[in-house]
């Protein structure tokens, strides 16, 4: 194997939404780290993943498959990375710093070496499951005699049901998850000795709730004019009764003694703007956050000589609605949810300041990761390599993008008897959201309705753009398990 590979730096957050990059856009957010890599690299715009929750969507990228081919539906199930032990076999050096979220937490998944940092509110008891486990986190904190801010610990607090989730970091910068995660990324390349190329994931916990930032980076989002959502009571009465279910949860839910409530969030029907106000200022402090240790990071490899011939990506699982349509979290299949950060950044390889409006799926990534280390790309992948468009093609990969999701660990709890499984089909100009058994649906025309915010399930004068958008659907369905089977995981 050829030294010359690049090394491959894969930068994922998790529960980061579109409109969080300065550099793309967002004029209130402080990112200028990713906006060097936006200015140098390449943007897509339009990049879509294949599941509105963590483990799917993880599962999906690192497979190259859609969750029905990977049987990997929502948070909870088991699954592995598949083509990290194509790029071990191949020579690099694969390493994991921070968040993963396989099942199980410590599957080795091609990786020779994992430093595991999952869920920051969590108990070290996962998902109900029997088994403890320590993460890398857990055992410094433990090592410092501090007590980790838990769902428990915040669902304790006074202000706990008028924070929504948001909170100050309530320990010392140097124990937040995600300046742990940056800081032994750090270490790691500071005191690796291999010289092969090397493959490093960096999963950043942030910004996913709870909404804990350290509070030096809280107090200028909080003097800004933040884009804030106008929760309209029409617009939620028009939304399919799996939504108006998923909203009652999450203001109702408490969670055990134990554990307390969902990822340390009580959502409510109708929150005041400086309650909105103060969720979104938290939350893009938490973006700055990670920022700043993607700046330290980049720093790093450059000091050691890798970044000139690296490939630097930045993404996310999936979004956030931050109070969009009345919703809180994930699980729906809004473009705040489904439309994630895509940058690239390799100045050696392809011309950067460049943006790509084309739909893509997060997981076309992996088809391109392959043919940059020199490796064949499956034929039964669902992916479709970017690394034409990388290059200057200006045609389009996709004509559609698909989302999935089914029954979560948490739905099985909290309402056995909710939608098993939900599809998303969008195009350019129109998205339709499917539920399996039940006549509700949603319908958006996005050129008119860039928000999403009149669904036309049923209005009909639009039945035949529906009829068109579930034949769609079946005919991807049908072609992507036939020509993917058998099954990737």
């Amino acid at each position: 194997m050829s030294k010359d590979l690049p090394n491959i730096i894969l930068i994922i957050t998790d529960q980061q939404r579109s409109g969080t990059i300065n550099g793309l856009g967002a004029p209130y957010m402080d990112t200028p780290n990713l906006d060097r890599l936006v200015s140098e690299g390449v943007s897509f715009t339009n990049s879509f993943v294949s599941a509105p929750s963590c483990v799917p969507s993880r599962a999906s990228l690192f497979s190259g498959y859609y969750p029905h081919n990977t049987n990997v539906l929502c948070n909870g199930d088991d699954w592995s990375p598949n083509w990290v032990n194509t790029l071990s076999d191949q020579g690099y050096q694969c390493v994991n710093v921070g968040k993963m979220h396989t099942i199980p937490l410590d599957a080795e998944g091609g990786f020779h070496e994992r430093f595991i940092v999952e869920n920051k509110d969590r108990t070290r008891n996962f998902a109900d499951r029997d088994e403890e486990f320590y993460d890398e986190w857990d055992k410094y904190l433990e090592n410092e005699g501090v007590r980790k801010p838990s769902r428990e610990l915040y669902s304790k607090r006074e202000d706990f049901e008028e924070s929504i989730g948001a909170f100050k970091w309530p320990l010392e910068e140097r124990y937040h998850s995600d300046v742990f995660v940056g800081n032994m990324a750090q270490w790691w390349l500071r005191n690796r000795k291999a010289d092969s190329p090397f493959f490093l994931e960096v999963g950043f916990p942030g910004p996913h709730p709870p909404y804990d930032p350290v509070g030096k980076y809280v107090k200028d989002y909080m003097e800004k004019d933040l884009p804030l959502p106008h929760i309209a009571k029409d617009e939620i009465e028009s939304q399919p009764s799996p939504q108006h279910d998923y909203r009652r949860e999450m203001m109702q839910y408490k969670g055990s003694k134990e554990r307390g409530p969902h990822d340390a969030v009580h959502w409510e029907k109708f929150p005041s703007k400086d309650q909105l106000h103060r969720l979104r200022a938290y939350y893009y402090a938490n973006v700055t956050m990670i920022d700043e240790k993607i700046g330290q990071i980049l720093k790093v490899l450059e000091e050691k000589g890798y970044l000139e011939n690296s490939i630097v990506i930045f993404t996310s699982d999936h979004g956030d609605a931050l109070g969009d349509h009345g919703h809180i979290q994930k699980w729906t299949m809004y473009d705040s949810i489904v439309n994630t950060p895509l940058v690239v950044w390799a100045p050696h390889l392809f011309e950067g300041g460049v943006r790509k409006d084309a739909l893509v799926q997060q997981f076309d990534l992996a088809p391109a990761i392959l043919e940059y280390a020199g490796l064949d790309v499956p034929d039964s992948w669902n992916a479709k390599s970017i690394r034409p468009l990388l290059e200057g093609d200006s045609s389009e990969l996709r004509d559609y993008v698909f989302s999935e999701h089914g029954k979560d660990w948490y739905d099985r709890v909290w309402r056995p008897e909710g939608v098993d499984f939900m599809t998303m089909v969008r195009s350019e100009d129109w998205k339709l959201v499917h539920y399996l058994g039940i006549a509700e649906g949603e319908l958006y025309h996005l050129k008119s309705d860039e928000k999403e915010e009149r669904n036309l399930w049923k209005d009909d004068r639009y039945n035949d753009k529906k009829r068109e958008l579930l034949d769609v659907l079946r005919e991807w369905r049908i072609r992507t398990e036939y020509e993917s089977a058998p099954t990737a995981l």
